[in-house]
């Protein structure tokens, strides 16, 4: 029952945050008094998805770490400093909408991208190496990107940054490989299969709470908001891009060019927004909110786009021409 239960969640899961936002707008006032939730239910999650990885498998592809390597550079380097100067050009680089754009690509890879990875028959043990090891990392790029790109815009408060993102990330995600490392093969599977529904509903839990923090900001479609989503669904689209054609272009097999094109556009959104949220002014989350709309989307559509690719030359054809 759990498994056919988490199959269905996972089939709605490009229609689960769009929904999340809508309702946490509506009943803000109620789901507001659960914001000091959110990082313990982000905790359970980030320690659910960590359960299918362990030492040795990150020890694997630490040895072939160029693709790995790449992945981090587009992430947390080439994707912010679009972000940066696309948000500038449009709202001013002392803006919260810049600041928010920022934020929304120096954030981590996505927990979920192991979903589609998984589905679409992607290199699983290399994204999970990725998302392993940039969420090892989060304490420190996030901070020192946000300060490096636009610390003199807004005061940030880095050491309490690093304290959160190591309670609701690192150690969780440390807690789950450790489990997997050492415990029963057969206790870490069914605990696995058994948390995996309850990732979902975080992921839908923590979209709801958070966007009823900044609910008035999202109730007034005015041309700044429209703005908004639009520039972020573009960046969003591009990250997808330029991860394939990252792939490509180091020559990599089929399932690693999937896994860099999930784990370069999808992002760690959730824990995006409760950053956002907890050390930031509220307009600086309306970007990372807005993006939750269009994250399991794009991911369904690059994911058919990439169907084809690697049996034959209409997956290419296909990726390059609808640039997803």
């Amino acid at each position: 029952m759990i498994v056919s239960f988490n199959r269905v969640l996972q089939r709605l899961m490009p229609y689960i945050t769009p929904s999340a936002v809508v309702i946490g707008v509506l009943l803000a006032k109620w789901f507001d008094n659960f914001v000091f939730l959110v990082p313990w239910i982000f905790a359970v999650m980030t320690f659910a998805g960590s359960l299918g990885s362990n030492f040795t498998d990150l020890k694997k592809v630490l040895r072939h770490p160029v693709a790995l390597v790449a992945c981090i550079v587009l992430l947390h380097i080439i994707m912010p400093l679009i972000a940066l100067g696309v948000g500038s050009l449009l709202f001013g680089k002392e803006d919260y909408t810049t600041i928010g754009l920022v934020l929304s690509f120096v954030i981590p890879t996505g927990i979920t991208s192991l979903i589609w990875v998984s589905i679409y028959k992607g290199n699983v043990v290399l994204t999970l190496s990725i998302i392993l090891i940039d969420t090892l990392l989060a304490p420190f790029t996030v901070p020192l990107v946000m300060q490096l790109l636009v610390g003199g815009s807004v005061q940030m408060d880095i050491g309490d940054i690093m304290v959160g993102l190591l309670f609701m990330i690192v150690i969780p995600s440390l807690a789950g490989m450790a489990v997997n490392q050492w415990g029963r093969a057969s206790f870490t599977s069914k605990m696995e299969t058994n948390l995996a529904p309850l990732t979902k509903i975080g992921i839908g839990l923590v979209v709801t709470i958070n966007s009823s923090a900044i609910a008035p900001y999202l109730r007034v479609i005015d041309q700044t908001l429209v703005w908004t989503g639009v520039t972020v669904l573009c960046l969003a689209a591009l990250s997808y891009v330029l991860g394939f054609w990252t792939g490509r272009l180091l020559r990599v097999e089929r399932g690693s060019v999937l896994s860099l094109t999930f784990n370069s556009g999808m992002r760690n959104i959730s824990g995006g927004a409760v950053i956002a949220i907890t050390y930031f002014p509220p307009p600086v989350a309306v970007p990372v909110i807005v993006g939750m709309l269009f994250q399991q989307v794009l991911a369904s559509f690059a994911g058919k786009r990439l169907d084809n690719f690697g049996k034959g030359d209409k997956g290419v054809a296909a990726l390059t021409h609808k640039q997803i």
